[in-house]
């Protein structure tokens, strides 16, 4: 199974869309209508890049849009981009998102003693090659980070993609602080700090930011794919989020929406245009001191 992607707008600006399509060339959902599995049998997931490594636009799934196009977090009317915290330049991981999961914020986590942030599961995918936005891998899952920001559970999941030519040594978190040394404390950091030159205090960890191993992230994975699956079925409250779909089952899901209206969908936003530069701030590296 493959995909193709989309770009509406201009890249860089609020109204830059980047939409998904399947090999048969229907519009689909990054949030609904791509497959958490690639293989179930070998626990082999789909994920969804939504920022490439190195690279500082906050780009994510947008979940409360229809169809759920990757577009650019806004804050305060502006296009976000996080900062680099000294020694970290941009995003230190290819960084995405599982699809069919998602954070209830309804539930409380028994681990971190706090719900949900409500969107699918993040993903750190830690392997040699920069990968395009919107391009959707496979991976194996390798350990899970439990980041509580700003009073909401939040995982980080850590994966390789299977096609990495590390892949075939790195089954286990245990393998990662082996063969990578410093890459899982420099992890923690990233996420610690990256809000701090916002203003915003620095994120906290369960387990004292230890990180759990693949049984353990598998097991938190497998709980948010039921979430999701009482979200598009309309057995919980989907809120603000935007669950239309083209290829789950009608029966499963009352969201389902036709080709035509996906169509149309795509066909009411911006049409493509010329990239927008990015801010020499967004260049500019903070120091924070240790504790």
């Amino acid at each position: 199974m493959s995909f193709t992607v989309e770009e509406r707008g201009t890249l860089h600006s609020l109204n830059y869309r980047l939409f998904f399509k399947n090999t048969d060339g229907k519009y689909v959902s990054p949030f609904h209508d791509i497959p958490m599995y690639a293989d179930e049998s070998q626990n082999i997931f789909h994920v969804v890049v939504e920022v490439p490594r190195w690279t500082n636009a906050k780009m994510e799934i947008a979940t409360k849009d229809p169809l759920n196009p990757v577009k650019q977090d806004v804050k305060k009317g502006k296009v976000r981009y996080v900062a680099n915290v000294f020694p970290h330049k941009g995003y230190i991981w290819n960084y995405g998102a599982i699809p069919q999961t998602w954070e209830d914020p309804a539930h409380k986590d028994e681990h971190t003693g706090f719900c949900g942030d409500n969107d699918p599961i993040d993903v750190c995918e830690i392997g040699t090659k920069v990968c395009s936005r919107g391009e959707v891998i496979k991976v194996k899952v390798l350990g899970i980070l439990a980041m509580v920001d700003e009073g909401e559970t939040d995982w980080k999941v850590i994966v390789i993609n299977v096609e990495d030519p590390e892949a075939k040594d790195l089954n286990n978190i245990s393998d990662v602080r082996r063969l990578k040394p410093g890459y899982l404390e420099s992890t923690v950091d990233w996420f610690r700090m990256y809000k701090v030159p916002d203003g915003k205090p620095e994120n906290e960890f369960a387990f004292n930011g230890e990180f759990k191993d693949k049984d353990f992230a598998l097991g938190i994975i497998k709980s948010t794919h039921k979430f999701w699956k009482d979200l598009i079925s309309q057995k919980t409250n989907a809120g603000e989020l935007n669950c239309k779909n083209t290829c789950v089952s009608p029966s499963d899901s009352p969201y389902h929406c036709s080709v035509d209206q996906a169509k149309a969908i795509v066909g009411g936003t911006s049409p493509s245009g010329k990239e927008e530069p990015i801010p020499s701030s967004v260049d500019k590296w903070f120091y924070y001191e240790r504790k």
